[in-house]
């Protein structure tokens, strides 16, 4: 099943979300649909939030980006109540997109490298370090987890600059080749 995308100016964007147990309801089922949604999409990666669900879920799947960067070949993961353990103090500038925030994209600064601990889909617990794409992509999907969207993370210049864009966003003007909802 393909989920509609939350866009921007959503309530569940901005919830902290809950971590999950292995008697999460029909919880392979909801993996399995949004990887659908994500690859209908033309995502490379998916927060529950994001289909609105506050849970502690994403998927990933970073493959697209091997030509620029091969730390993301094969780079698919499900993390189930994910936190990012450690993060370098080194920061790169990359520019990034978002589903729920649809036709915007900016540069914004991370951490170059960090190492993460999750559940995979058999509740196996894994902690990885994780370069290039791979960790801008997580740290992406692991701001939703907070409430977070990548907009939050530009300077007030840049904030005030999309203010409009932004806002009218929030109001349902938008465009978009996916599913969304308000």
């Amino acid at each position: 099943m393909i989920y509609p995308v939350y866009i921007y100016g959503s309530k569940v964007l901005r919830e902290e979300c809950l971590d999950i147990t292995p008697d999460y309801p029909e919880l392979p089922k909801l993996i399995s649909d949004m990887f659908e949604t994500m690859y209908a999409s033309n995502g490379v990666g998916l927060a529950a939030p994001q289909i609105g669900k506050a849970i502690a879920l994403v998927v990933i799947d970073a493959s697209p980006m091997a030509e620029d960067d091969p730390t993301a070949e094969g780079f698919k993961r499900v993390m189930i109540n994910p936190e990012i353990v450690e993060e370098s103090e080194m920061e790169v500038l990359m520019n990034e997109g978002c589903l729920s925030v649809p036709g915007i994209h900016e540069d914004v600064y991370r951490p170059e490298e960090i190492t993460v601990r999750y559940l995979d889909e058999e509740w196996q617990e894994h902690e990885e370090h994780l370069v290039g794409w791979p960790a801008r992509v997580v740290q992406h999907e692991l701001d939703h987890l907070d409430g977070l969207v990548f907009t939050d993370h530009l300077s007030t210049l840049r904030k005030t600059l999309l203010r409009n864009k932004l806002g009218a966003m929030a109001k349902g003007k938008y465009d978009a080749a996916y599913r969304t909802k308000q």
